[in-house]
């Protein structure tokens, strides 16, 4: 009796030891990822100020921040921060651009040909102020039924409410790499993709904020330089160049010259309105970095130095994700 009775206590004595192992471990990873998630949100406040500093100065030696820079690197005491900085201009016009452009961009993200002119067809029905329209039926056959805008978009997100338009298109999602048909992708670091590639959504590509009809070569994802009407090889050469060194005005009009590829449709530099993506990572005693990461992002409109609240905040991200 004795020893069965001893053998129970062990079981349980070795039960709670692993029961309170295991919460202490998942409190230490909580703690590390609230301690990310405020850095990370330190370093986007840091460079929306800076962004401001930047566009203020004309001498570029006081810039804080380079002009064209797409990403800068702040390191603190307890980790590292990358910005990435995303002007609106990277991305096409929901409310004006042309069907074809649309086209090619669903094209450029994996759907089918038929869908896709579908799917654009949605888009330019549910922006045009003429109604009813044709797919009004389909949107009043839903549970719970609703009504087409019929004006413009005044969210991003109203896309997810287009006929055609799933989370999957609009947020992007997760390729097989035996089945991705584009260039092969890289991480952040360099190496070469795991077994599931990220595929953007709509989301990285559309925006409500008119850019003119041009988008900035430094930053317009692959599927919006294919929109723009720029053949696969001179976006995959346009991606190589740009991981260099940001292009100028002037260099980005060289390449394109060298590869033969229309250029009115780019530019560089982005307006006043742009979305500040921060990736961190703590530092840990012994000085390496720890292998969680998290992910915030601001969109922030930066007014003139006579307003009265120069960084505006347009919309803010508790979770974002970044490559």
């Amino acid at each position: 009796m004795v020893l069965w009775l001893s053998a129970a206590l062990a079981a349980i004595g070795f039960s709670l030891a692993a029961t309170v192992r295991g919460e202490a471990e998942r409190t230490g990873t909580a703690l590390d990822g609230l301690r990310s998630y405020y850095l990370a949100a330190g370093g986007v406040q840091r460079c929306a100020a800076e962004l401001l500093w930047s566009r203020m100065y004309t001498d570029p030696n006081q810039r804080p921040i380079p002009q064209g820079a797409t990403s800068v690197r702040y390191d603190f005491p307890s980790g590292i921060v990358r910005v990435e900085i995303l002007p609106e201009t990277g991305k096409l016009d929901v409310n004006h651009a042309p069907i074809e452009d649309l086209v090619r961009l669903l094209a450029a993200l994996g759907v089918p040909t038929g869908r896709a002119e579908q799917i654009a067809a949605a888009i330019d029905d549910w922006r045009r102020p003429n109604g009813p329209g044709a797919f009004d039926g389909f949107y009043a056959a839903q549970v719970p039924s609703f009504r087409a805008s019929h004006t413009s978009f005044q969210e991003i997100e109203e896309l997810l409410l287009v006929q055609g338009v799933t989370p999957e298109l609009f947020y992007g999602t997760y390729v097989p790499a035996d089945a991705w048909d584009g260039p092969p992708p890289v991480t952040a670091e360099g190496a070469p993709a795991g077994r599931l590639i990220p595929r953007g959504g709509l989301i990285d590509c559309l925006t409500v904020y008119g850019s003119g009809g041009q988008v900035d070569a430094n930053t317009a994802a692959p599927a919006v330089l294919a929109a723009v009407g720029l053949p696969p090889f001179a976006v995959q050469a346009l991606l190589t160049r740009r991981a260099q060194k940001p292009l100028t005005q002037g260099e980005l009009g060289e390449f394109l010259q060298s590869v033969g590829a229309p250029g009115d449709r780019l530019r560089v530099d982005g307006n006043w309105i742009a979305t500040l993506r921060a990736t961190a990572r703590l530092r840990l005693q012994d000085g390496s970095f720890s292998d969680l990461k998290r992910t915030v992002a601001m969109q922030v409109r930066l007014m003139r130095d006579s307003a009265r609240n120069p960084i505006e905040v347009l919309r803010w991200y508790d979770t974002a994700w970044s490559n």
